[in-house]
Parts: C-alpha cells; sequence; structure tokens
C-alpha cells in the first residue's frame, strides 16, 4: 500500500508541470513581440511591492498584459500605452518615472544627500587640521613621570 501511495504522489508531482498556466500571445510581427517584452518589464504591477508586470501571477498583471497585447496589435505606439496606464494607476505604474514635479524630489534627493554628506565630511577634516595638539609635558613634569616610572620599576 505504501508503495501505490508513494507512486501515486510521485505521479502527481510529475503531473503538476502540466497543469502550469503558460500565457503565450500571437504577434503580428518580431517587432511587435520585443515591444511587448520591453513595455511589460517597465510597467509595474499596481498591485505587487516590486514586480514588473512580466512577473507577476497577480491577476491585475493578467489583464494589464492583455491590454498591452491588445494596444500593440492595434497599433499604439508605446508613448501612446505609458500615458494610457499612468492615467489610469498613475506615476507608480512607471519604474522609471519622468522627471519634474514631486518625482524630481526622487531623482536629486541622492544627489543632495551626497554633497551635503561630503560637505560635512569637508567641514570635519578642515575644522581638525586647524586644532594645535595640546602643549607637551614640561621639563619638570617629564622629569617628575621618570621618577615616577623609575619608582615603579624598582
Amino acid at each position: 500500500m505504501r508503495a501505490v501511495c508513494v507512486c501515486l504522489f510521485t505521479l502527481l508531482l510529475a503531473c503538476a508541470q502540466v497543469w502550469a498556466v503558460i500565457e503565450t500571445y500571437e504577434f503580428s510581427s518580431p517587432e511587435l513581440e520585443e515591444r511587448y517584452r520591453a513595455l511589460s518589464t517597465e510597467l509595474r504591477c499596481p498591485k505587487c511591492q516590486n514586480q514588473n508586470i512580466a512577473d507577476s501571477n497577480a491577476p491585475i498583471s493578467r489583464d494589464l498584459r492583455q491590454l498591452l497585447h491588445r494596444q500593440l496589435e492595434a497599433g499604439a505606439s508605446d508613448e501612446q500605452i505609458r500615458d494610457y496606464m499612468v492615467a489610469r494607476y498613475g506615476e507608480f505604474v512607471r519604474y522609471r518615472p519622468r522627471f519634474g514635479g514631486v518625482t524630481a524630489i526622487l531623482w536629486l534627493a541622492p544627489l543632495l544627500l551626497l554633497g551635503a554628506a561630503g560637505g560635512v565630511a569637508f567641514l570635519s577634516l578642515r575644522s581638525r587640521r586647524g586644532r594645535t595638539d595640546a602643549a607637551g609635558l614640561s621639563e619638570a613634569e617629564q622629569q617628575r613621570l621618570r621618577d615616577m616610572l623609575r619608582e615603579r620599576d624598582q
């Protein structure tokens, strides 16, 4: 009985690959298929945290892939498709948002922070260079130190 269960389980695992759903779309030209791949990796899934619609298994991504295919076959340009997606889902749907307005902060913040860190480092190093070391021991203090060390060693 155990051998039968193991065989059935192995068969079930082997058949799982057959049940996997693979989306395939027929394109009228190889150029459209290439544009489809490029756009589907450029557009972000509105439901997922950080996946494009090509990699996401969410139902909304499946719908967006179908929509992308239909628009490409209808003759829409890449920019028209991007504009449609942004109008419908907001700038979030783009992995590389346009420069301007609120997104300018996203593009410029790393440069500003890097510049500020460089300025702080420069000022810190400059202020350290200007400091003079504390005065050394006077002759009397040095003699007293030598005497103390000599007493300790004996």
